[in-house]
């Protein structure tokens, strides 16, 4: 008789680790936006930032025809207007994807189209550079966990959410990839970790410390080293030395070559970039003559003497930081008082929980990124990222601005120790496929040798794989997201901070939009509405928050914080038209009786000059006629 079939096995179907991280990657970039948010900014032109709105502003006076070189903004502080500090690099992308979409969908969705594809054009390029760099230090796992560590880190989703048509992006792009060009090294990463330098520095100067921690390194690096550390040093040398004046070139009108300007890219920040140059064609020139640590490190010296003498002699007015002229009732009462010049300690004061979800990441993936440069593997890449999260976690203890650059490190790290964590059983490089041999070396499936595997995911006796898990969920931000709302619900009574979102409803197109109805005419309003009325009207404005506009600001915080007469001279002063207040944020007050704009919103207060106007929305408006004239012809108060 013929035997039993025997029951077949069923086929095991196994699903590569590589996949399901991919998957989830997809998940968490599909869902990254919200379609509310979307509508919002593509129909309703809604911007996270004033910064945001006054960029859309330079882009369209652009459109319409004002100069390259010609950065004025005449409806701010009119007819003089206030020379912008910020880059024509980054407006001219939006301006050209403006172009490219208003025969398809006209002007107005083609802004709001433009301010949804720049940020998220410039995250995919974020993600690219994110990934090859994770990817070639510390695998193709811990590329994929980076990530999607990344759709995670809000410091870094922030800053790329749409309508963020800021410059911080770019910034955050330039030297990540200025770090991994690091860590690379050789003459090709130098040129294009210098290139990118100067682009950061030519959009805005908030990268400096960490381009002059990089330079210090470079030098360092060559003092101890000699020839080996010495292509990378010239590469960076040359391409910001010769980057830096082309991009300054292309974007400052020739007549400003020599002026002096502490805020943005200008003759003192060039003489640094060219002795940078200097530095590194003498190293080039002096070849293995320099043999030794001691006379390498001698030309660095002489070097780094003449060029911080030759700033401080040269420019002493920016040994003052940016801001040298700022009286200080404008630093006490504006600038001071913006978030991202906060420092840790008053977000604590203030009952700011949302910190939670910034700063113990940026801390976790310093101390992280620290301890593996001493005890782990691929020290120079660990070493190089802690080089760049040190300055930036100082700097956000005092101002809250320093973790804008240095958070989009944190997935770098996260994805590195994330792999870590979950290399238990599993060959984390190679994707759950099997070995495979080439010239007797053991591959993974990646290729990598076996070697290059245990150096890309560390010794198994550094840190318990648990303490890597705890490690890795605390380096995710949203994880923080419960520590902030258990706070602000066990402790609402700290919180003495602003309500933004008061102000938010206020300086939205639905608030501001109502205005547009009045004939045009000068705008006094708070500091923070200065750009959304540029945005979503044809008035002009008296204040906004820049620091060029000295006169505005303090016009709008004596005016709104001061009494009935300080109102009346500055609506006289500038000559303004209408009066708007938020009623969520009229203003701070400046003496001991209440604002006076504060009084006029609640009703408490009265002049015979403002005729209250009644639009649809929260803001309080208010046309102001003329002043009375004196007898002898002049106007009273």
């Amino acid at each position: 008789m013929p035997a039993p079939a025997l029951p077949t096995a069923r086929p095991h179907v196994r699903v590569a680790p590589r996949s399901v991280l991919w998957m989830l990657a997809g998940l968490c970039l599909a869902t990254l936006v919200p379609p509310a948010d979307l509508w919002a900014t593509i129909h309703h032109l809604r911007v996270p930032d004033t910064d945001d709105a006054m960029r859309l502003v330079e882009v369209r006076d652009l459109l319409a025809g004002q100069g390259w070189y010609d950065n004025l903004q005449y409806r701010f502080l009119a007819p003089a207007g206030v020379p912008s500090h910020w880059s024509r690099l980054v407006d001219a992308p939006i301006a050209g994807l403006i172009l490219i979409l208003t025969p398809v969908a006209g002007r107005g969705l083609a802004e709001g189209l433009a301010a949804v594809l720049w940020p998220l054009l410039l995250f995919g390029l974020y993600c690219g550079v994110l990934y090859r760099g994770a990817r070639a230090n510390f695998g193709r796992h811990a590329a994929i966990l980076a990530l999607i560590a990344a759709t995670q880190t809000l410091g870094v989703t922030l800053q790329f959410a749409v309508g963020r048509v800021d410059h911080h992006n770019v910034q955050i792009i330039a030297i990540v990839g200025l770090a991994l060009c690091m860590i690379r090294g050789g003459l090709r990463s130098g040129l294009i970790g210098g290139a990118l330098a100067a682009l950061s520095l030519a959009v805005g100067l908030e990268g400096l410390p960490s381009i002059a921690v990089a330079a210090l390194f470079l030098v360092g690096d060559w003092c101890l080293r000699g020839r080996p550390a010495r292509p990378l040093l010239a590469g960076f040398g040359l391409g910001l030395g010769v980057a830096a004046p082309a991009l300054f070139a292309a974007q400052t009108a020739p007549g400003l070559w020599t002026a002096t300007r502490c805020d943005a890219l200008s003759p003192p920040w060039l003489w640094l970039t060219l002795g940078g140059l200097l530095l590194a064609l003498c190293a080039t020139a002096a070849g293995d003559r320099l043999a030794s640590i001691r006379a390498r490190s001698a030309v660095a010296g002489l070097c780094g003497a003449i060029l911080l003498a030759g700033f401080a002699l040269a420019f002493p007015i920016c040994l003052g930081g940016p801001f040298p002229d700022m009286p200080p009732l404008v630093r006490d009462h504006w600038l001071l008082t913006v978030n991202e010049m906060a420092s840790l300690p008053k977000f604590i004061a203030r009952g700011q929980w949302e910190a939670l979800m910034f700063y113990p990441v940026v801390v976790l993936a310093t101390a992280a990124a620290t301890w593996m440069a001493w005890r782990g593997p691929q020290r120079r890449a660990w070493a190089v990222m802690a080089l760049f999260l040190w300055p930036g976690l100082i700097l956000g203890l005092f101002q809250f601005r320093g973790l804008y650059i240095v958070s989009g490190f944190v997935p770098l790290v996260a994805g590195a120790i994330l792999t870590r964590a979950l290399s238990a059983g599993v060959d984390v490089d190679s994707g759950g496929s099997a070995p495979r041999k080439r010239s007797g070396a053991v591959l993974d499936g990646n290729g990598h040798g076996s070697s290059a595997l245990r150096d890309a995911i560390g010794p198994r006796n550094s840190l318990p794989r648990w303490g890597m898990a705890i490690l890795g969920g605390g380096l995710i931000s949203t994880v923080w997201m419960a520590p902030a709302v258990l706070a602000e619900a066990l402790v609402p009574a700290a919180r003495t901070a602003p309500d933004p979102a008061g102000a938010g409803a206020c300086r939205s197109e639905e608030a501001v939009a109502p205005l547009k109805t009045l004939p045009p005419g000068t705008v006094l309003a708070p500091i923070l509405l200065g750009p959304a009325i540029l945005l979503h009207t044809p008035h002009r404005i008296v204040a906004a928050p820049y620091h060029r506009a000295i006169p505005g600001l303090a016009a709008a915080i004596e005016g709104l914080g001061g009494t009935e007469a300080d109102l009346d001279r500055v609506l006289t002063d500038f000559r303004v038209d209408y009066l708007v207040a938020c009623p969520a944020r009229p203003a701070e007050d400046l003496q001991a009786e209440t604002a006076v704009a504060t009084r006029l919103t609640q009703g408490t207060a009265h002049s015979d000059r403002l005729v209250p106007l009644s639009l649809p929305g929260p803001l309080k408006v208010w046309r102001v006629t003329p002043a009375p004239l004196r007898a002898g012809g002049g106007p009273a108060g």
